[in-house]
């Protein structure tokens, strides 16, 4: 059986990436050009200035990824492409080069949802893991709880209704004057605090698998602000693991208990905060408690890469999801797919 190379590109946010693979699982290059010190100054992405050094840095990307897998153009099988959810004008670019590709070669061209890619990180990392199982997709846009049932078939079963976890990392780290990106400035000093120094509220919702960040949000800014105002120390590490543990206590206790409830074994975390290491020590304890196994990517397949990009799309390749050149990019894209 003639092996399948795919060729994906992900351009969703502030990383523009190349990767190759050989049958869905097997990364044969997967080259990354971030933008992250770009963008510190501002405190986070600018979209306009993302989408420009998209456009800068996507031919070189490209050339190196071809050049890392050691294949000419004419040996890719399809092109994979994100095609939402993230910034339009981000999307875009990397949307136009795929289908520049796909005409070119005159190979398919596959768009993917973006939140597929995250969730489909695992399968590279862990080559036996097959649905069905329980996901936890987790981000600076996203906060998803996901049952797995088949490679092509989703079902949402919790979402956040305001911010995203990752999304209060970067807000919290900013009120603290911390630094863009917030996920791993707060693991770190959480290290060196007291995560029981201050009794954060959390959000369980009960009945509910949605998840709810605002309000925690809400009382680290006043904490911080009581402080000042009353002239008091702020101990930032101890703010930094108390904050995190009221996140990683909510995240892993609805993961544990969605995975029991519905009989699933395995849980697997994906996304940037899956990077989190208190999220993986706090949700691998509760879940071992339970009898469940948790699998979470390598740290560089938590960020955005398209790595994940080419193994979702290699799965809407074999399954004949294919699209024309009209595909557009979606800003919003929703992940449920049934």
């Amino acid at each position: 059986m003639k092996d399948i190379i795919t060729l994906s590109i992900e351009s969703s946010c502030d990383e523009t990436a190349v990767a190759v693979l050989k049958n869905g699982r097997e990364v044969l290059a997967n080259v990354v050009s971030t933008q992250i010190e770009l963008h510190k100054k501002f405190g986070g992405v600018v979209p306009e200035v993302a989408s420009r050094k998209h456009i800068e840095n996507i031919d070189a990307v490209y050339q190196e990824a071809l050049d890392t897998a050691g294949i000419k153009p004419e040996e890719i099988d399809h092109i994979a492409v994100t095609y939402g959810p993230g910034l339009v004008g981000a999307l875009l670019v990397g949307l136009s080069y795929a289908k520049a590709l796909a005409f070119t070669l005159g190979v398919p061209l596959v768009g993917v949802n973006h939140m597929q890619g995250h969730i489909n990180a695992n399968y590279i990392q862990h080559k036996d893991l097959k649905p069905p199982f329980i996901t936890l997709v987790v981000s600076g846009g996203h906060t998803h709880l996901v049952e797995v049932k088949d490679y092509q078939n989703y079902e949402i079963l919790g979402r956040t209704r305001d911010d995203a976890s990752g999304e209060a990392f970067d807000k919290i780290s900013r009120a603290m004057g911390l630094g863009y990106p917030g996920g791993p400035i707060i693991d770190k000093l959480a290290k060196q605090g007291n995560k029981h120094a201050i009794e954060f509220p959390r959000a369980f919702l009960d009945d509910s698998y949605d998840f709810s960040f605002s309000g925690l949000k809400s009382a680290v800014l006043n904490y911080l602000n009581a402080q000042k105002m009353k002239k008091q120390e702020i101990v930032v590490e101890d703010v930094a693991a108390s904050f995190q543990e009221a996140v990683v206590e909510v995240l892993s206790t609805k993961a544990v208990n969605a995975a029991e409830e519905k009989g699933y074994k395995t849980i697997a975390l994906s996304g940037g905060v899956a990077a989190n290491s208190a999220l993986r020590e706090k949700i691998t304890q509760m879940a071992n408690e339970k009898g469940i196994e948790i699998k979470f990517p390598g740290l560089d397949l938590c960020t955005d890469n398209a790595a994940m990009i080419g193994c979702a799309g290699y799965h809407n390749f074999i399954n004949g999801k294919i699209d024309d050149m009209s595909l557009n990019a979606v800003p919003n894209l929703k992940i449920d797919i049934n």
